[in-house]
């Protein structure tokens, strides 16, 4: 497969109009080659369009036919071979190991939905029997979801393939019934492209309707804002900036016909250092917190950016483990130079605030390292300073943390009271510490989508009962999750069948159950076998 410049349109390469761009290897601040072409307007619309006219007959698709779709997706994926490595690695600076992990989350992540597709529980089917004999009568009534309609996905920065072209939210809208329109992320372009081949071919393969999937190329504020106003798109996918997630949504909820937009944003996901897991254990913990603080230079949705703790030797041996850990970390390269750009001014603008002391600092690089190098750095202050100062609450994407040392339990948890919603929170505890943990506890749950106890944040689990979301500022709808088999119900709406006639009934509601679906009938699940 080679990587020619080209968007795909449904089931043609095509050569933007509007002018060009280039991705960089940010390792060395270098053009790579070849230009690409950006989508023009009628390049857009024509995407658009061609993913309206697919929406009825994909979503009516028998959900064997659409489970394969996914899976050859991810079977043409892996047939790209060590090209997808070497491209991925040269447009992100990311490590040969690093990439070939998130590879196989990525075809994972497709054939998870393929099962869930399979399974049909994303249905929700729902059946109450007509009851004419009751004042008043009941009607015969049944439930289905079904999908929203064609879905604007935009790649991320930081993950070129799992949260990208044929990432989580294109996988879950295809899932759904749902054609996709990728926004690819002008970073990693040519690892944009041989993905949107792979998918394209998957489709030809599995005789797709044309239109059921397609990626554009172009600049976010102007590509990306009109494919959100596009009458055609129902729906959008976003993983990126708090600025870039707040600007998709006003768009989407200016349009004459609003649609949810489903963005993850912001989150520095708090680290809680309870006192019996300090006792003996503060060296391992403050190692265990700087490899998870320096993975993947700091640049995951879930880098634990603030720590908290009360007082005393037990924190103060924590926090010279970790400032020991992190001065052995060496400056790791970002994925673009505006990412390091802006790395480097928010550690400037941190270093200017009163009542932060600098703890510990990273490696720097030296003159032969990689020229977009982030230097890691731990801050520490007390809870009055950071409650008083709202920019310590700000994210810094990259491998920089904040540690918070409480007076006492009070403190302590009016930090828990006082942040903003996030992905995660991690407590390290131990059976001593259990009535501040039950403490704890009830307050995390309204501030986080996933809580962990004795574990590290990075690592997001492709699985059934994960969540990746939490409340504003981390998403735009708290009630969803971006990772995991329900990431699915984004892209679907319930729509109710009253006094259908039977032969006029999706499958999924028909009385013989010819899907062999699990299904509520007259309140009762009912299983199948």
């Amino acid at each position: 497969m080679y990587i020619h410049g080209d968007m795909i349109i449904g089931r043609q390469s095509v050569r933007g109009a509007a002018g060009v761009v280039h991705a960089v290897d940010p390792a060395r601040h270098a053009t790579l080659e070849p230009a690409f072409g950006l989508a023009s307007g009628a390049e857009l619309a024509a995407a658009c369009a061609l993913a309206e006219q697919a929406f009825d007959s994909y979503r009516a698709l028998p959900l064997e036919r659409r489970a394969a779709f996914l899976e050859a997706i991810a079977a043409r994926i892996l047939d790209i071979g060590p090209a997808l490595i070497e491209r991925a690695g040269l447009e992100s600076g990311l490590p040969q190991l690093r990439l070939e992990g998130e590879r196989m989350r990525t075809v994972n992540q497709l054939r998870l939905f393929a099962k869930v597709v399979r399974d049909g529980h994303f249905l929700g089917a729902a059946l109450d029997s007509a009851l004419p004999e009751r004042t008043p009568p009941r009607p015969d009534l049944r439930l289905r979801k079904i999908p929203l309609g064609p879905v604007a996905v935009f790649g991320a920065s930081n993950f070129p393939l799992a949260f990208s072209v044929a990432g989580g939210d294109t996988a879950s809208a295809l899932a759904a019934g749902c054609p996709v329109v990728v926004k690819a992320h002008n970073a990693h372009l040519g690892t944009s492209e041989l993905v949107a081949r792979a998918v394209q071919q998957a489709a030809i393969d599995c005789d797709m309707p044309e239109g059921v999937f397609s990626m554009l190329i172009g600049e976010g504020r102007t590509i990306g804002a009109e494919l959100v106003a596009h009458p055609a798109i129902k729906a959008v996918g976003f993983t990126g900036s708090r600025q870039g997630g707040l600007s998709l949504m006003r768009i989407a909820a200016g349009r004459p016909e609003p649609i949810p937009v489903y963005a993850e944003m912001s989150s520095i996901n708090p680290f809680f250092l309870l006192p019996g897991a300090l006792e003996g254990g503060a060296a391992k913990l403050g190692q265990g917190f700087v490899d998870s603080l320096t993975l993947g230079v700091g640049q995951f949705c879930t880098n634990p950016g603030l720590v908290i703790g009360l007082e005393g030797e037990a924190l103060n041996a924590f926090s010279v483990a970790a400032a020991e850990a992190l001065q052995q970390k060496a400056s790791g390269t970002m994925l673009t130079p505006g990412i390091h750009q802006a790395y480097v001014e928010a550690i400037e603008r941190r270093s200017a605030i009163s009542g932060l002391q600098l703890l510990a600092r990273g490696a720097a690089a030296d003159s032969e390292g990689p020229a977009c190098a982030a230097q890691p750095a731990l801050y520490g202050c007390d809870a009055a300073t950071f409650l008083a100062t709202p920019a310590l609450e700000e994210e810094i994407f990259g491998p920089a943390a904040v540690m918070v040392r409480c007076r006492d339990e009070a403190e302590l948890l009016a930090m828990a009271e006082h942040v903003e919603g996030q992905l995660t929170a991690t407590v390290h505890a131990t059976a001593a510490d259990n009535r501040l943990a039950g403490a704890l506890l009830p307050l995390l749950e309204r501030k986080a989508g996933r809580i962990l106890f004795n574990g590290f944040p990075t690592g997001v689990e492709v699985s059934h009962a994960m969540v990746h979301g939490g409340p504003f500022p981390a998403t735009s709808d708290s009630r969803t999750t971006s990772v995991g088999a329900t990431a699915i119900d984004r892209f679907l709406r319930p729509v109710c069948y009253q006094a259908v006639p039977a032969e006029l009934l999706p499958e999924a509601l028909r009385d013989d159950n010819p899907l062999g679906l699990a299904r509520v009938v007259d309140g009762v699940l009912k299983t199948v076998g």
